[in-house]
């Protein structure tokens, strides 16, 4: 049967049928664009609270591993080439043990021009002394004559002078090998300045320079040149908020876990309170994570784990809470 487009009508026939092409057109929309409703494993496990404590009274917080020295940063208090760098991130150091060496040819050269100072100064003092004797006993044997008429009064004025200017040029002697000493003892401090050794035993945790690089002493903003610290054992700073602080139960062992690891949680023991609540340092990066609080900071050291702990590792921490079933 041919369509009588004459007899085409738009409100009964073309209007019914461009709806529900229209509907077709929005179901299909609706169902390529739903989001995919499949479950999936997360991709890190959430934080949980020990078996010990999850039906007590507790309080949560985050942390930084640490060493229990806390790190140590290192510079050099003067500027110069890197002319030595003797250990790699990771080295265990003794207390003493040199990690790097700054040029020291200039202070070396201000050592010998000092020495060279002392040498020619303690030369002049001998001398000195040698013309104070001499001076000394003339005048003496002026003095002594018995006879006025036998030495004039402007000889023995003249060996007086000479006795005199003896004693000044020791003076000026002595004073110039104190001056060349104290240069001497200047460039020592130098070189042992250039010379950077390990403050403690401990892990080299970063170094930041490299042999042949020009470093100027550290400022206020500059990355320190080597970073270590005693990581046997280590230590974990603990963020508790300042509104959960009162509630804490100081003394008591805390339950830890690296972040993303939950379910392999070990036992701290307590080491200290900081006395100073400090602004919020440590993010969490979570959504609901507050930045602008005070928080209490906790020490506690933990056990030995073979490697489960590493140096700025972020982890979560559980803790009884006062009035907490034992």
């Amino acid at each position: 049967m041919a369509l009588d487009l004459k007899n085409l009508s738009f409100s009964r026939q073309i209007l019914p049928v461009a709806a529900l092409l229209g509907l077709i057109a929005a179901a299909i929309f609706i169902l390529a664009g739903m989001p995919d409703r499949d479950l999936s494993e997360p991709g890190r496990e959430p934080p949980r609270a020990p078996e010990a404590l999850a039906d007590s009274l507790r309080v949560a917080g985050s942390g930084v591993v640490e060493p229990s020295s806390e790190t140590i940063q290192l510079g050099s208090a003067l500027s110069g080439l890197i002319t030595g760098l003797y250990v790699q991130p990771g080295d265990r150091v003794t207390e003493g043990e040199v990690l790097f060496t700054v040029d020291a040819r200039a202070a070396r050269a201000q050592l010998r021009e000092a020495e060279a100072a002392i040498a020619e100064a303690r030369a002049a003092i001998a001398e000195a002394r040698s013309t104070q004797a001499t001076a000394a006993s003339q005048l003496e044997l002026y003095r002594n004559v018995e006879d006025p008429a036998a030495v004039s009064r402007a000889e023995v004025i003249r060996a007086e002078g000479e006795a005199a200017a003896a004693n000044e040029r020791l003076r000026l002697a002595q004073a110039r090998l104190q001056a060349a000493q104290a240069r001497a003892g200047s460039a020592q401090t130098q070189m042992a300045q250039l010379t950077v050794r390990a403050p403690i035993a401990g892990q080299i945790l970063a170094v930041n320079i490299r042999k042949g690089e020009y470093v100027s002493t550290m400022g206020a903003s500059a990355q320190p040149f080597i970073e270590m610290g005693q990581t046997d054992p280590l230590h974990v700073r603990i963020d508790i908020d300042e509104e959960q602080a009162p509630r804490l139960a100081l003394g008591e062992p805390a339950t830890v876990s690296p972040r993303g690891a939950a379910d392999r949680q070990v036992r701290a023991s307590f080491v200290r309170a900081e006395p100073l609540v400090v602004p919020k340092r440590s993010l969490t990066n979570s959504a609901a994570e507050r930045v602008d609080v005070r928080v209490l900071q906790v020490i506690y050291e933990l056990p030995e784990t073979d490697g489960l702990f590493r140096v700025g590792q972020q982890v979560d921490a559980y803790i009884a809470a006062e009035g907490a079933a034992k």
